[in-house]
C-alpha cells in the first residue's frame, strides 16, 4: 500500500514536471512569436507649436524649409510654447534647414525670452509665457516609450464622446479682455509611456534662478496689472459667475492639484509644472504677451562703424592657459566698445592652432551681448601656430554670403600672434588682400634679438598686413598691456575711409585696351587715342594687387604691347602708354579680341573683374560676332568706343548688354577727352550693382 502510494506521489509530481516544463517552452515560444511593434516617429510641420502638443515629451521628425522667418521663434535655447517647434529647433542648432528628428521636452514657463539670431533664424523676445520646451538630439533614453501619435490641443472643443471626460481650463484674465472657460477633451486612456513623463525634471540652476529671480516690468506695465503667474490671473476677476476659483491639473497619480481662491503662487511654486499647464495655450495668444519688444533694449549696432570683421586668435599651445584669457578679455572688451548690430559692426571669430577653424560666424550673433557670452564659452586649440593657414582660410571660407557676409561693407581681418608664426603668411596675405580683405596685425611679445633666427618669416607682420605704413600693425610688448590696444583698435578698423584694401571699382580690376592701329587712324589720331588710354588709367588704384593694365595693338595683325604682370606702378603705366609706336595697316577687330582673350584676359586674376576697352575708326574686316560673344561667355566685360568711321552695330555686337552702357560714338578723335567721366561712370555703377568681395 505504501508502495502505491509513492508511485502515485513520484506519477503526480511527473506530471507536474512536465506541465511546468512545457509551459516555459510555450511561454517562450509565444515571446518569440510577439514581436514588439516598431516605433513610428510623428511628422509635423513648420507651423506647429509646442503648445498645440499636449505630450510632455516627444520624438518628432521636421521637415525642410523651417529656417523661413514666417515660423516665428521666441527665446534662446528654452523657448515659449508659442514658438515653431521646427523653427526653435534650427534655431538652436540641432537641425538645419534640411530638417530631421529631434527630441522634445516641455519645462516650466520663464518670465522673460531673450530673442537672438542664430543659424539664419532671428527668435524674438518675449516678457513672459507660461510655458517652455527645449529642443534635444533625437536619442531616445533607455526605458522611454515615445508616442508615435501625438495628441493635439483644438481650439474648438467638439463634442464629448463616451468614455472621455471633459475638464475647463481658465485662460489668463488680461484688461480688457472677458475670460471664458476654454473646453478640452482629455481622453481617459492614458498611455504607460505618457504616465511615466508626467513628472518631468526642474530646470537648470540657470533656469530657476532666470525664473524665479524678480525683473523689471516693461515700460506701462503698472503694479496694478494682473501678472501672468498669480492666481488671480486664472481667476479672471472674483465678480465673474463662472470664475473657477482655481486651476486644476491631474498629476501623475490622476489626483487634482487645486489653489484656494486668493492665494498667491510665487514662482518657486510654478516650478511644479505638470503636462496638464499645456492645455493653456488652447489657441488665445493676448497682444501684451506677443511683443517682440526685448525686456531690455537690443542696439542695432553703430552705423558709423558698419564692417564684418574677423578676429584670427592664436591657441597654440605656447600661449598658455593665462594668456588664452587675456586674449579672450581682448576680444570681450572690443566686441562691448564696437557696438556689434545689424546696422553696424559684425564680428565672428577664427582659432587657429596646427589647424583653423570657425569659433563663430558673422551671422551667428547679433549684438555685443550675446557675443562677449560666446567668446567666454571658447576653449584653447593647442598646437602649432600657422597663422599663414588661417589666413587662407578666412580668404576662402569666412567672408562668403552664407557666413553672413554683406557685401557692401568691408571686409576687416585682425590677426593676433602670441611671439611669431610657424609658418609663412605673405602669400596667403596677398591673395587676401585681393580678395578685398584689410589685414591688421597683432603681435604680442615678440622676438627679441636672440629669438629671431627661430622665425620662419622675418618681417612677417609687413609681409601680411594691408599697407606698410604703421595704420594696420601693432607690437604689444606684454600680453598684460593688450588690453591698451583696444581704443587704438577699434578708432582704425571703424575708420572705414582709410581701409585702402577694400574692393572698390577703382582696385578690383584687370583692364585691357585693345587699340586699332590702323592706317586709317593717323599718326596724330593715335597719339590723341594713347592720351585717351591715359586719361582712363590714371582713374584707377594701380598695383600688383590692386588694378592693373595692359595694352594689345591691331591691324590685320596683332602686337601685346605689355601684359597685366608688366608694370605695377601708376608712372610706369602711363611711361608705357606713352612709348607705344603706331603701327599701321588693315583693320581685323574680330581677331583682335580672340587675341587679347588669349594673350591678355587668359592670365587675369580669378578674383579680378575683366574688363576690355577697344577704341576703333572703321568697319571690321573680319566678322566680330562669334570673337564678342567669346569674350561675353568668359566674363569679359567689353566697352567699344568707336570714332568717326566706325559701324554703329558692329559696336553694339561687341559691347556687353545693355549695350547703351557699354557702347559709345565719338564723331571727331578730339572729342575722345569727353568720354572719360562717363565711361568711369559707368564702370563703377555696375561694379556696385554687382555683388561683392
Amino acid at each position: 500500500m505504501g508502495m502505491v502510494v509513492l508511485t502515485m506521489k513520484a506519477s503526480v509530481i511527473e506530471m507536474f514536471l512536465v506541465l511546468l516544463v512545457t509551459g516555459i517552452h510555450s511561454n517562450k515560444e509565444m515571446a518569440k512569436k510577439i514581436k514588439r511593434p516598431k516605433f513610428t516617429v510623428p511628422q509635423i510641420n513648420c507651423d506647429v507649436k509646442a503648445g498645440k502638443i499636449i505630450n510632455p515629451e516627444f520624438i518628432v521628425k521636421c521637415p525642410a524649409g523651417c529656417q523661413d522667418p514666417k515660423y516665428h521663434v521666441y527665446g534662446t535655447d528654452i523657448y515659449a510654447s508659442y514658438s515653431s517647434v521646427c523653427g526653435a529647433a534650427v534655431h538652436s542648432g540641432v537641425l538645419d534647414n534640411s530638417g530631421g528628428k529631434i527630441l522634445v521636452r516641455k519645462v516650466a514657463g520663464q518670465s522673460g525670452y531673450k530673442g537672438s539670431y542664430s543659424n539664419g533664424v532671428q527668435s524674438l523676445s518675449l516678457p513672459r509665457w507660461r510655458e517652455s520646451f527645449i529642443i534635444l538630439e533625437s536619442k531616445p533614453q533607455k526605458g522611454v516609450t515615445y508616442p508615435s501619435a501625438l495628441t493635439y490641443l483644438s481650439s474648438k472643443s467638439p463634442a464629448v464622446k463616451a468614455g472621455e471626460t471633459t475638464k475647463a481650463y481658465y485662460l489668463p484674465f488680461l484688461p480688457g479682455t472677458t475670460t471664458q472657460p476654454v473646453t478640452l477633451i482629455q481622453g481617459l486612456a492614458v498611455t504607460a509611456a505618457e504616465d511615466s513623463h508626467s513628472t518631468l525634471p526642474k530646470p537648470s540652476p540657470s533656469e530657476a534662478s532666470a525664473t524665479s529671480s524678480p525683473r523689471p516690468r516693461p515700460v506701462g506695465h503698472g503694479s496694478g496689472e494682473s501678472d501672468l503667474w498669480s492666481t488671480t490671473s486664472y481667476a479672471s476677476g472674483q465678480n465673474s459667475p463662472s470664475a473657477n476659483p482655481g486651476i486644476q491639473r491631474p498629476d501623475s497619480a490622476g489626483a487634482a492639484f487645486q489653489r484656494p481662491a486668493g492665494a498667491d503662487v510665487s514662482l518657486g511654486e510654478m516650478e511644479l509644472w505638470k503636462p496638464g499647464s499645456a492645455l493653456l495655450d488652447a489657441g488665445f495668444v493676448p497682444k501684451e504677451e506677443l511683443s517682440t519688444q526685448s525686456l531690455e533694449p537690443v542696439s542695432q549696432g553703430d552705423p558709423n562703424c558698419r564692417i564684418d570683421l574677423s578676429f584670427l586668435i592664436d591657441g597654440s599651445s605656447s600661449i598658455g592657459r593665462r594668456r588664452f584669457r587675456i586674449q579672450k578679455q581682448f576680444l570681450t572688451d572690443v566686441a562691448q566698445a564696437l557696438d556689434i548690430g545689424p546696422a553696424g559692426p559684425l564680428m565672428g571669430v577664427v582659432q587657429y592652432g596646427d589647424n583653423p577653424a570657425t569659433q563663430f560666424s558673422l551671422k551667428t550673433h547679433m549684438n555685443s551681448r550675446d557675443l562677449k557670452a560666446a567668446i567666454e564659452k571658447i576653449t584653447q586649440r593647442g598646437g602649432l601656430s600657422n597663422a599663414g593657414r588661417a589666413i587662407s582660410f578666412v580668404t576662402k571660407n569666412f567672408f562668403s554670403k552664407v557666413n553672413g557676409n554683406r557685401g557692401g561693407a568691408p571686409n576687416v581681418a585682425v590677426v593676433l600672434v602670441d611671439g611669431w608664426p610657424t609658418d609663412k603668411v605673405e602669400e596667403a596675405s596677398r591673395l587676401a588682400r585681393e580678395s578685398g580683405i584689410n589685414i591688421f596685425f597683432i603681435t604680442i611679445e615678440g622676438a627679441v634679438e636672440n629669438e629671431k633666427q627661430y622665425v620662419v618669416e622675418p618681417n612677417f607682420a609687413n609681409k601680411a598686413v594691408c599697407r606698410t605704413n604703421g595704420f594696420y600693425s601693432f607690437n604689444v610688448q606684454s600680453w598684460f598691456g593688450l588690453h591698451k590696444t583696444v581704443q587704438p583698435l577699434v578708432k582704425r578698423v571703424c575708420d572705414t575711409d582709410r581701409l585702402a584694401c577694400s574692393k572698390t571699382c577703382f582696385n578690383s580690376a584687370d583692364i585691357g585696351f585693345v587699340i586699332d592701329g590702323s592706317s586709317s587712324v593717323g599718326t596724330g589720331n593715335f597719339r590723341t587715342v594713347l592720351q585717351f588710354v591715359a586719361n582712363l588709367s590714371k582713374e584707377f588704384e594701380i598695383s600688383e594687387t590692386d588694378t592693373r593694365i595692359g595694352a594689345v595693338q591691331y591691324t590685320y595683325e596683332q602686337r601685346l604691347e605689355f601684359g597685366f604682370d608688366k608694370y605695377n606702378t601708376k608712372p610706369d603705366i602711363l611711361n608705357a602708354i606713352k612709348r607705344v609706336g603706331y603701327w599701321s595697316g588693315g583693320t581685323s577687330t574680330g581677331a583682335a579680341i580672340n587675341y587679347a582673350l588669349e594673350q591678355l584676359f587668359k592670365k587675369s586674376k580669378p578674383n579680378k573683374r575683366k574688363l576690355m576697352i577697344l577704341i576703333t575708326d572703321g568697319r571690321s574686316y573680319d566678322d566680330v560676332r562669334i570673337p564678342a560673344m567669346a569674350a561675353h561667355h568668359k566674363g569679359v566685360i567689353t566697352y567699344a568706343i568707336g570714332v568717326a568711321w566706325a559701324a554703329q552695330d558692329e559696336l553694339e555686337v561687341i559691347a556687353t548688354y545693355p549695350a547703351k552702357d557699354h557702347s559709345f560714338f565719338v564723331d571727331e578723335f578730339d572729342n575722345l577727352y569727353k568720354f572719360v567721366p562717363r565711361i568711369i561712370q559707368n564702370i563703377c555703377t555696375e561694379f556696385n550693382s554687382q555683388p561683392r568681395n
